[in-house]
């Protein structure tokens, strides 16, 4: 596979990739997913177990990866792992998936959710939420066209001030048992239930856990802007996860902490609920600004991140030539930016983001189940020589790996519908991959760089 992009800038250090895992992971979603987790397991103990399940399954996640992109560090991350691992095709499919449903899926999601939470300030009109949510994904798009310097630095102001903010939830609460004592929620399970979850509700709480973790290997993409990849994106991978998960299981345990467990697992606003016990009349808007505030640090991380795998693509010839063309002055994949963003908006303009995105995320953990076994292979090959090695192989791997095939095999238990309709979305790729191969050279696999 040749290299892509020689005249990428390296310009992204230890702080600014840790940030980019950091303001990433945390979006929307730790504001709205609490409730979802504990609806399944009906307990404080239940729903901590979880968090914590969900942040050292992510951690072992993120370890895998860093092996990887200590190997390979290159940019296109995943994308370049499959590829050197097994195949271009498996490559490639990450990539269809990535740029139709999942990546720009996300900029689509995110892009709607902040405007959706602006309009607790302005009054916006059932058409002004999609235009505003379009308007944000074209300036982030800006953003980080004009350079990777300005995209990487406005990641560290808004991860900054997110991890401040989930910060002093978890203070409130140790200031609130402090002067008034208490203990978690009147009472720590449901009425009518036992306080251990079965299996299927483990399970099912596991996935929505796992969700608000979404985003922690996109830091790889950027390898050839990132200062040191080798050393850099596994630090920063490691750093970035244990800050995340530690935050998570604090702001949950404030949560459950200040509020009764039922209200919690029933609240469709449980960030602003804990606020208004908190702080007060003020704390829908309070909390309302720090979902704004997470919504546009991870759409700016996202933004910035995907046109690199595009990038990738278009230099292996698995995509338009011309997508893989790098600015003469910002020197940033500013088509691919521009690609990424007009799709992103198409998705907002016509609502189908929700429906695409939710019945194909799930098959990401198949592509991480992959990358996990690929370990396995990769460390029989005489020219696999990674700086980096995972703590506790081949035990984490391969637990990684069983962990994966159950969470898919639950979705596909559960939803098998849109679990088909997700997977069929994916496996349409492979007819355009090798419909690309027969006009094209394939991509060959090298050694690492």
């Amino acid at each position: 596979m040749r290299a892509s992009a020689p005249d990428l800038h390296r310009s992204i250090g230890l702080v600014r990739a840790t940030a980019m895992v950091v303001g990433i992971i945390i979006g929307a979603s730790i504001f709205v997913q609490p409730s979802a987790v504990t609806a399944q397991v009906h307990s404080t103990g239940g729903a901590l177990l979880v968090w914590i399940t969900a942040g050292l399954l992510t951690l072992v996640g993120s370890l895998i990866v860093a092996e990887l992109a200590s190997a390979f560090p290159r940019t296109g991350g995943v994308y370049v792992f499959l590829s050197e691992s097994y195949s271009p095709a498996i490559g490639f499919l990450w990539g269809w998936a990535m740029f139709w449903t999942m990546h720009s899926g996300i900029v689509a999601v995110i892009a709607m959710v902040f405007a959706r939470y602006v309009g607790t300030f302005v009054h916006i009109t059932g058409a002004g939420e999609p235009l505003l949510a379009i308007a944000s994904i074209a300036v982030f798009s800006w953003i980080n066209y004009r350079g990777v310097r300005h995209g990487s630095a406005v990641q560290v102001v808004l991860t900054s001030i997110k991890v401040i903010a989930l910060v002093a939830i978890i203070a409130i609460a140790c200031w609130i048992g402090l002067k008034h004592g208490g203990s978690f929620a009147a009472t720590s399970a449901v009425a009518g239930t036992t306080s251990l979850p079965s299996t299927r509700e483990f399970g099912v709480a596991l996935i929505a856990g796992l969700f608000a973790f979404g985003g922690w290997h996109m830091v790889s993409y950027a390898a050839e802007e990132t200062i040191d990849p080798t050393r850099t994106i596994p630090r920063a991978l490691l750093v970035g996860t244990l800050v995340v998960t530690a935050l998570y299981v604090g702001v949950n345990a404030a949560y459950l902490y200040v509020l009764p467990l039922a209200t919690v697992a029933t609240s469709t606003r449980v960030a602003a609920d804990f606020a208004d016990v908190a702080i007060g009349g003020s704390g829908r808007e309070i909390m309302a600004v720090l979902v704004i505030l997470s919504a546009l640090g991870a759409m700016n991380g996202v933004i910035l991140a995907g046109p690199r795998v595009y990038l990738a693509m278009a230099n292996d010839g698995l995509l338009f030539r011309w997508a893989g063309a790098v600015h003469p002055v910002y020197r940033t994949p500013h088509r691919a930016i521009v690609l990424q963003g007009a799709w992103s908006s198409v998705l907002v303009a016509t609502g189908t983001y929700r429906a695409l995105f939710t019945r194909v995320v799930y098959t990401e953990w198949i592509f991480f189940g992959l990358l996990a076994a690929a370990l396995f292979l990769l460390r029989r090959r005489a020219d696999y020589a990674p700086r980096y090695r995972i703590w506790g192989y081949p035990v984490l791997p391969a637990l990684f790996v069983v962990s994966t095939a159950a969470i898919v095999v639950n979705q596909i238990i559960h939803e098998p519908f849109d679990s088909a309709l997700g997977l069929g979305l994916v496996l349409a790729g492979v007819p355009v991959y090798y419909a690309w191969a027969r006009q094209k050279p394939l991509p060959t696999r090298s050694a690492h760089q």
